[in-house]
């Protein structure tokens, strides 16, 4: 192109610094400059549209508003375009002439100060056009303002120094086109598909129209930006499987804007399915941060708990610098309160969903109710609205139905300080061991756990509305206080009698820790009961292995055995001992052992089954004679 009016200028020796800053030390993706150079465009647009809206008289009017990129790879030259706003000679000195113009004497005064090139403050200035320099070995901004009598006009710059901007004599059309000449070592960009694929990951909800050599890209709206009254269903769908790169169909989404503490646009999903239930690996975190529509960071560390990981979507605040180096996102204030405020909002949607659709909570709690409760055991925060969306199996549910602990407390006894639960394999094993027996005579409820993490949740959570979580297997647990038993029929050993069989199955047992008559037994001759209410015997199985405790090494020496002496076993024993004293410890060791397999402690039965033969053996043989 001819030219006139050519001016050439000098950057600044402190803008050089900066400069060399942009292009040498921010950005570990090169490819960010595209993203950069697109939403700038986009931003040009939209300024332009608003324009339209106040001024009477615009340059070319109904030209279209769209983004063009165009490749030539022979050339090694790429541009991007757009019919936005434009800029006059003056605007391109303040806006392309001066990096940082609002401070790059203060920017480089804090980088000083601070000693390192902090990526936040860099962020502050506004300087992400220059990132094309990182890959370019010269550019060319033509660009004609949108006002009538604006000029033709060409910036040039290859970075090292200095720009140069001349009038054009030829036609432009309003708006702004980038001319980037490619090092060599960067002709990957020229190619379309490199092109697309930077775009699709970046800048895929830009609003206007974007073409790569001629043909358009299919993009999606930013649809956390719309009033949701003018969402369909199947727009949201859509959306979710566009974005998330999803097969199925969201169970539910949470679309909310929020003008405090944060300008915050969001939309969150709750998949269908629980990937880490099928064996894939733990989930990464799924959604993504946007400003102004421009991506930031597509998983962004710490935007929403990692409890919630399963969550896919987008937020959007335009209160977020643009940064720099927007693969991360480093100011930790900010996206510490994003984290409350989506954390707060989705947990109340939750909330919601229990109350207002509780077949809906439930499909979601059978699929992601595993991350809730992962959510109580690292999240103190936000652990007492976990706490109300716990829900479990109880003695008062039917099987596969649950309860929540608001609804276990409404029905619980008038002078009924603690919440009661039971650890077990399953419901069928939990509902045939002698713990029970004690709660169901008194109709007393007791939430059945069968997850280990359940055990985790209860010993982090302590208590609930100040109602203190117990374990049903507790040696200091006060039921008649609560309700009283029907009396179990049978007559008990007398008092002396079942003084001396206790003491003999304490000597007889030595490895045990104490042995006393029970009161809760109804139809069981024995069990163990556990002498800490939160940390029951199984919880210590697992902090063992775990090498969490000390002393679990020998956990026999803590071990309370209780007797019903009501039990025809038991008294049967009480007399046996006094005249056969070998079949009467193979007994007593049964009794023992068989406890221990109630109370989840036996880990390798062979011993029992042994035992179980010799006591068989001897019976037949007394049978015999």
């Amino acid at each position: 192109m001819t030219n006139s009016k050519s001016e050439k200028y000098e950057f600044q020796a402190e803008v050089k610094q900066v400069l060399d800053i942009v292009v040498h030390s921010l950005y570990t993706d090169k490819e960010i400059f595209i993203r950069e150079l697109i939403s700038n465009a986009s931003d040009a647009t939209e300024k332009l549209r608003h324009t339209q809206l106040t001024e009477k008289s615009i340059l070319q009017e109904d030209l279209a508003l769209s983004i063009k990129v165009h490749s030539d790879s022979e050339k090694n030259v790429i541009s991007i375009q757009d019919h936005g706003i434009g800029m006059t000679r003056e605007e391109l000195v303040e806006n392309l002439g001066t990096i940082a113009h609002s401070g790059s004497k203060a920017f480089l005064k804090a980088i000083q100060e601070s000693g390192e090139k902090n990526e936040n403050l860099i962020g502050q200035f506004g300087v992400g056009f220059y990132s094309v320099f990182m890959v370019a070995d010269s550019v060319d901004v033509y660009t004609r303002s949108w006002k009538t009598e604006g000029e033709a006009l060409c910036w040039s710059s290859d970075g090292s120094g200095s720009y140069e901007i001349k009038e054009v004599e030829e036609a432009l059309d309003r708006g702004t086109k980038i001319v980037i000449h490619l090092k060599d070592s960067y002709k990957e960009f020229t190619e379309k598909t490199r092109l697309e694929t930077v775009i699709n990951n970046y800048s895929a909800f830009i609003q206007f129209p974007i073409q790569v050599n001629d043909e358009e890209l299919k993009t999606m709206g930013a649809l956390w930006l719309k009033n949701k009254k003018d969402i369909s269903d199947e727009e949201y769908k859509e959306f979710y499987k566009f974005q998330s790169k999803a097969f199925d169909d969201p169970q539910f989404w949470l679309h909310f804007n929020a003008d405090a503490p944060l300008e915050i646009n969001a939309l969150l999903f709750t998949p269908t399915e629980n990937m880490e239930g099928f064996g894939f690996g733990r989930m990464e975190p799924g959604v993504s941060l946007y400003c102004k529509k421009v991506l930031i960071d597509e998983e962004p560390k710490n935007l929403i708990p990692e409890w919630l990981r399963f969550l896919r979507g987008v937020v959007d605040s335009s209160d977020l610098p643009l940064n720099i180096s927007r693969e991360s996102m480093q100011d930790s204030t900010l996206v510490q309160k994003l984290n409350k405020v989506l954390t707060k909002r989705y947990l109340k949607q939750l909330e919601e969903k229990a109350n207002k659709e509780p077949e809906a909570y439930d499909a979601f709690w059978k699929r992601f109710g595993i991350f809730l409760k992962e959510g109580v055991t690292s999240d103190f925060t936000h652990r007492e609205q976990l706490l109300n969306l716990l829900r479990f199996e109880s003695t008062y549910t039917k099987e596969g139905e649950t309860t929540s602990l608001s609804d276990y407390l409404s029905r619980a006894h008038d002078n009924q300080k603690e919440i009661y639960f039971l650890f077990g394999a399953n419901r069928n094993a939990i509902e045939k061991s002698p713990y029970l027996e004690a709660f169901s005579t008194r109709k007393i409820e007791v939430l059945l756990t069968y997850e280990p993490i359940d055990e985790f949740v209860i010993n982090h959570a302590r208590s609930f509305k100040e109602n203190n979580f117990v374990s049903a297997d507790s040696a200091e647990i006060d039921l008649e206080s609560i309700s009283k038993a029907d009396e179990p029929e049978g007559e008990a050993l007398d008092p002396e009698s079942e003084k001396a069989l206790c003491e003999y199955l304490k000597e007889t047992l030595s490895d045990i820790k104490e042995v006393s008559t029970s009161t809760r037994l109804i139809n069981s001759p024995a069990m163990i009961v556990n002498s800490d209410k939160m940390m029951t015997a199984q919880m210590k199985k697992m902090m063992k292995a775990m090498q969490k405790t000390d002393g679990l090494a020998d956990e026999a020496s803590s071990i309370q055995l209780e007797v019903n002496s009501k039990h025809p076993l038991i008294k049967n024993l009480a007399n046996l001992y006094k005249s056969d004293s070998e079949l009467s410890e193979l007994i007593a060791r049964q009794i023992l052992d068989t406890a221990k397999i109630s109370a989840g402690l036996i880990e390798d039965p062979s011993s029992l089954v042994e035992r179980n033969y010799k006591i068989m053996e001897k019976l037949s043989t007394k049978a015999s004679n």
